[in-house]
């Protein structure tokens, strides 16, 4: 049984299960992954997209869609009515379908929609890594591309919140770099450290950060024993800040095609989750990535 499955067993027994609103829900591999959601109980969809289109899909693939409520609209409509859903309350999480990232993403930071509260909206992603022997959080590998100092402690702080929601009442955080010493010719190690200063004066709170850890000395108690390095989060990490998108995407990939992680990911940071999931990402990782959705969307 994958670690995931506390996550989607806590929203199963929710009485009032989550509304989503999937943008351009004519898309078969997502129609797969929200059918299949709605199925075991997890979220109650509203399909938004080309209603011939989402029936055509279904029936060529076997589903049934008799349950999930369509809303139709024409192609370009479909990003705009999905978070318009939201806005008004009737939608308590946003999925991305067959539309572009930029496309929906834009809609969602327009000020009209209130979704934007002020955050900094980033993707947090789940893993269950056979390996280790508890799911670990991985900061974003999708949406920002060079996060500033100011960003990565709205990151922290985003990491810090799905923990909590898991059970993870005092996170450990490990703030990554390529080695474990603040080197000023990488300025990514010095920002670790200004990080770990920051939670030591109370500035990042409800975790214990600690950086710069290589990746290995953040996970693996021997390997920091080795390097004599002596810190509550080094080989015990909840949560892995990556210095970038480009670590993030790689940690992302490697470990699930050759770790054989199972994931969860959502964007968080704005009023609610927004479920953007990758072409290439399986049906089981849609899947898990709904369900975190709902697991930490309100209402």
């Amino acid at each position: 049984m994958s670690k995931l499955d506390f996550v989607v067993n806590s929203v199963q027994t929710e009485k009032k299960k989550k509304r989503i609103a999937v943008a351009a829900a004519h898309d078969e591999v997502v129609l797969r992954a929200v059918v299949e959601a709605y199925n075991k109980g997890i979220v109650v969809p509203l399909l938004v997209g080309d209603r011939e289109k989402i029936q055509e899909i279904s029936e060529n693939i076997g589903l049934s869609v008799e349950n999930c409520e369509v809303i139709h609209c024409q192609e370009k409509e479909c990003a705009v009515r999905a978070v318009e859903l939201v806005s008004q309350g009737h939608a308590d999480l946003l999925m991305k379908g067959a539309v572009k990232t930029g496309d929906l993403m834009s809609v969602v930071l327009q000020k009209e929609y209130g979704l934007r509260i002020g955050n900094t909206l980033t993707m947090v992603s789940v893993f269950d890594i056979p390996s280790y022997e508890k799911l670990l959080i991985a900061s974003d590998g999708a949406m920002i591309i060079a996060p500033t100092l100011e960003q990565k402690v709205d990151i922290i702080n985003a990491c810090v919140h799905v923990a909590r929601r898991l059970g993870i009442q005092q996170p450990k955080v490990a703030v990554l770099g390529a080695l474990e010493i603040a080197n000023p010719k990488m300025p990514v190690t010095l920002e670790a450290a200004i990080l770990s200063k920051m939670n030591q004066r109370n500035q990042i709170k409800n975790c214990v950060v600690d950086g710069p850890l290589a990746l290995d000395n953040a996970v693996s108690v021997e390997a920091a024993r080795h390097k004599g390095i002596e810190s509550p989060v080094a080989g015990k990490a909840d949560i892995l800040i990556m210095p970038d998108i480009e670590a993030g995407n790689i940690f992302y990939k490697a470990m699930v095609f050759l770790g054989g992680a199972k994931v969860a990911s959502t964007i968080v940071g704005a009023r609610v989750p927004v479920v953007l999931t990758s072409r290439a990402d399986s049906d089981e990782t849609k899947f898990y990535s709904i369900a975190l959705g709902a697991f930490l969307a309100e209402g």
